[in-house]
């Protein structure tokens, strides 16, 4: 095969897959991963994609800027909702405690929290804390802090310091991105270490990722794949990435 043909091949198993590794790459054209590395080169020379630690993703995979969320809220409604209702099937049956990162998957978990019992929440979102704020079992508890306009979370010292000192049942996290390299990842470094401490704080991880955002990477990793229990995602992840996860034990749930 021509260097040629090779790159074309390795342009469209990444435009298909969201991404590619050198090291499978060097496999399945019985190449070296050095000349697997000079094609990813040329190819991001070109724009066909971009490289990252270890192999190379989709150009839009790694995104420039942060999307409000008023703008984020009108993208893919219907597999938001899905995924919020998902994820309360994980809180305890007798109640319990629980943490609410701030974002618009999140909103919809916490608009459809079971009322059949006595809940302690925690959350940095305003928009999460005015919807949990309606429910009449629920114990709302407010993690203060300078509240970033683009995504109406607090952060800072004063959220990092309250989250330091709890220990919950289930953290519920929302996320910009998701890949087996860069864990779960942010743009905002502030927010990173808020949702870094959400995930520190939680005996159980439920992460809330529509599909758009698995193979994408962001700024700010936050927390490894190992750390994540659940992830609540729609039909659209890859078959063969869901099975990555499971084999890492992450207990993928498609709603």
């Amino acid at each position: 095969m021509y260097a040629e043909e090779r790159q074309q091949a390795i342009a469209e198993q990444v435009a298909n897959h969201g991404r590619a590794s050198v090291t499978a790459l060097a496999r399945e054209f019985a190449v070296t991963s050095e000349t697997v590395r000079r094609d990813l080169a040329a190819l991001e020379r070109v724009g066909a994609l971009r490289r990252v630690h270890g192999g190379a993703v989709t150009v839009d995979a790694v995104r420039p800027s942060e999307l409000g969320v008023a703008e984020r809220a009108d993208a893919r409604p219907d597999e938001k909702m899905r995924i919020g209702a998902a994820a309360c099937r994980f809180i305890p049956s007798d109640g319990g405690s629980l943490v609410v990162d701030a974002g618009t998957t999140t909103i919809q978990a916490a608009a459809r929290l079971p009322r059949d019992r006595s809940l302690t929440v925690f959350t940095n979102s305003l928009s999460v804390a005015s919807t949990v704020a309606e429910h009449p079992g629920a114990d709302l508890h407010f993690l203060g802090g300078r509240i970033r306009g683009i995504t109406q979370a607090a952060v800072g010292p004063a959220p990092l310091a309250a989250l330091g000192d709890l220990r919950v049942d289930v953290a519920m996290i929302g996320t910009n991105g998701l890949t087996e390299h860069h864990g779960l990842s942010t743009p905002d470094i502030e927010e990173a270490a808020v949702k870094s401490a959400m995930v520190a704080a939680a005996q159980r991880v439920v992460v809330l990722a529509d599909s758009t955002k698995i193979g994408r990477e962001d700024l700010r990793s936050f927390a490894d794949i190992a750390a994540v229990d659940v992830l609540i995602t729609d039909d659209g992840i890859d078959p063969a990435f869901s099975a990555r996860l499971s084999a890492l034990g992450v207990e993928v749930v498609i709603a």
